[in-house]
């Protein structure tokens, strides 16, 4: 398993996504997948980036972590910031009319249907938020 700490800021995210990855193309991860998992990851890390420390001016930061084991990528976000599960969000209807939609949460919608596993525990007054995919 390897692990990043970064600022929870969005200017990191190419840090971020260079990280995982060089970590999913030398375990021989097909484009395709990995294109997917950089947009599930991308939304994650701008949420947190986004949202997660709105309460600290000074900020915070992520731990990203990941491991691939037996052909599954498994890449673990964790935070400290204001306690969120993505996972009890309810799905948006997609085929609702525009007008009928709540802003937000397609992001979280779309990294559910990306991603074979999303886990999400508050544990030690942080966030840990695990995604999986078969490689």
């Amino acid at each position: 398993m390897k692990e990043r700490t970064v600022r929870a800021d969005t200017g990191f995210l190419e840090e971020v996504t260079d990280f995982i990855n060089a970590e999913l193309e030398g375990a021989g991860c097909p484009m395709k997948t990995l294109m997917q998992i950089d947009l599930a990851l991308e939304e994650l890390f701008v949420n947190i980036a986004s949202y997660a420390y709105r309460d600290k001016p000074e900020g915070g930061d992520a731990l990203i972590r990941i491991d691939v084991t037996d052909g599954i990528a498994s890449i673990t976000l964790e935070d400290g910031g204001i306690p969120f599960d993505p996972t009890a969000k309810v799905d948006p209807d997609p085929t609702a009319p525009l007008e009928e939609r709540e802003i937000g949460g397609l992001g979280i919608f779309l990294t559910k249907k990306i991603m074979d596993e999303v886990r999400y525990e508050y544990r030690g007054g942080r966030n840990i938020l695990t995604v999986t995919k078969k490689i």
